[in-house]
């Protein structure tokens, strides 16, 4: 049995750790990107990406660039990417929704939400939450 696990993408090493955190508190592997460069690369590299998490202002390439080109690949179409951010423009939530995000949750975040809605986007019920957590792994250096 292959391991799902989600990639948390965010150019603040303070939220990617909040982010991991809670999700491995709720029995969920994670792997972490500082940018969207590195997130796209890391879902082209490791097939156990399962989910997404991504941030919209990043350097290099941003949440709704990363969303364009992931969804751009066929073998990526069916990859729920979740948008966390702390920008709640309509305007950018309908682009982003346009192009194949999942949901959008505006920072700051409710934990127990977020574990919530991940698990709804792996199709899990939560019954990992007693499965002892995982250590986060980096996908790129941080730049914070």
């Amino acid at each position: 049995m292959s391991t799902k696990r989600v990639l948390i993408v965010d150019d603040s090493a303070t939220v990617r750790q909040q982010v991991s955190q809670a999700l491995t508190e709720a029995g969920i592997e994670v792997v972490e990107a500082s940018d969207g460069q590195i997130g796209l690369e890391t879902i082209d590299s490791d097939p156990t990406i399962a989910a997404v998490i991504c941030d919209l202002n990043m350097p290099r390439l941003n949440g709704v660039e990363m969303l364009a080109a992931v969804k751009a690949q066929a073998k990526h179409q069916a990859l729920p990417i979740l948008m966390l951010t702390t920008d709640g423009q309509p305007s950018l939530i309908k682009k982003a929704k346009d192009l194949g995000a999942k949901g959008w949750i505006v920072k700051p975040f409710k934990a127990p939400q977020l574990v919530a809605v991940v698990h709804k986007l792996l199709g899990t019920n939560g019954a990992a939450a007693d499965a002892k957590p995982k250590p986060a792994q980096s996908a790129g250096a941080a730049s914070d």
